[in-house]
């Protein structure tokens, strides 16, 4: 039955989504409410915050004596911006492929966590001076542009870890949010990866160090994934989430085992044969960055997670021939699951007794135009 109010947004709602929203409702009102609660405390101290140093481990100890420290990719440096001031209360940084893909989750996550913008404002890309990536801050978020690729990722995420150290952020999770070859599976359906296994099914990110082959450990946080899992709601998301093993390579085409690239030196018969057999692994999708992405954020000590949306179901073809309305609409479905998971962590974000409010929503470095309200 709809609700009885008369406005548009109720008219055709249930009365379950009616009190999921007004639930929704209550605790973000509850937490804003602590969150002002707990300003006024901190005004009344001083303004005295007890010094904090960054929870990223394992990083280089050249690092200290780096004055400036020049993020070169990313267009900052110690020197001329306020590291602690500007990304000090990031606890979530999302990466995907393109730019425009990036902007839009961010503006969709200012939505979600209900963070306003004066209406001459839009948020700016901070990496632009880099002319590479592109990054934008709303709240705790950090939605950044990582490329095509391990080397691309990799690049940025040195310089993303280095970024949170400098701004002494704590516990941050990455999440990289990205499309996928599927093995098996339909296009649309959303794949939370397991494992991030090399081509080799061997769950490393291989690097040659100063001419030696160095491995680090690809592994993800099998929590956080099952945590993402648990978010899904089939009856309305109106699409289908799974966990499996991700197969990370260095190639679009020979790598994944295509027929269409420019060179293909096997048959279609070898090739059904290895999807098949990889597929009986475990293996669910293909993509070409989550071993790095994986192996440096565990190097970090840092939690993280993939979650990819299926294009092309590899079983059936490897071109991918979804219209582009549909390709555009399934770019979504990811995004909805990564949103709930920050949406209920910002939420309870102030039972942590050690949380403090946030002084500014968008600090103006944030922003082209006027400033946030």
């Amino acid at each position: 039955m709809p609700g009885n109010c008369g406005c548009n947004t109720c008219a055709g709602a249930s009365p379950c989504e009616l009190n999921r929203d007004v639930c929704q409702l209550k605790e973000l009102v509850r937490s804003q409410g602590k969150q002002l609660g707990q300003l006024v405390r901190h005004m009344k101290m001083g303004c005295k915050k007890p010094p904090k140093e960054s929870t990223i481990k394992g990083l280089s100890p050249c690092l200290k004596c780096l004055q400036p420290d020049v993020l070169y990719h990313l267009g900052m440096d110690t020197a001329t911006m306020d590291f602690p001031k500007v990304f000090g209360d990031v606890r979530f940084v999302c990466m995907g492929g393109t730019a425009e893909r990036m902007e839009r989750f961010a503006y969709k996550i200012m939505k979600e966590l209900s963070l306003k913008l004066n209406p001459a404002t839009t948020l700016r890309n901070m990496a632009e001076p880099g002319h590479r990536y592109a990054l934008y801050k709303v709240g705790p978020v950090l939605c950044v542009s990582h490329g095509m690729g391990c080397p691309s990722i990799s690049i940025l995420l040195h310089e993303l870890i280095k970024m949170l150290h400098h701004a002494k952020c704590q516990d941050p999770v990455f999440i990289r949010i990205g499309t996928c070859g599927g093995i098996g599976i339909e296009p649309g359906t959303v794949v939370i990866s397991s494992e991030a296994l090399d081509g080799m099914l061997n769950p490393y990110y291989e690097l040659i160090v100063q001419g030696k082959v160095v491995l680090y450990s690809s592994k993800l946080d099998q929590c956080l994934a099952n945590e993402l899992l648990s978010l899904a709601i089939p009856c309305e998301d109106e699409f289908c989430t799974i966990i499996g093993k991700t197969i990370c390579t260095n190639d679009f085409y020979e790598g994944q085992t295509r027929l269409d690239g420019a060179f293909c030196d096997y048959t279609n018969q070898s090739k059904t044969a290895y999807l098949q057999s990889v597929q009986c692994q475990g293996v669910v999708n293909f993509d070409m960055e989550s071993t790095a992405f994986a192996a440096l954020t565990n190097r970090a000590n840092i939690r993280s997670a993939v979650v990819s949306m299926c294009i092309v179901n590899r079983m059936e073809g490897d071109q991918i021939l979804s219209p582009p309305e549909c390709l555009s609409e399934w770019e979504k479905r990811p995004q909805v699951l990564v949103a709930r998971y920050i949406r209920k962590e910002f939420l309870k974000r102030d039972d942590d007794s050690d949380t403090e409010a946030y002084e500014e929503v968008c600090p103006s470095a944030c922003l082209e135009g006027d400033k946030a309200i």
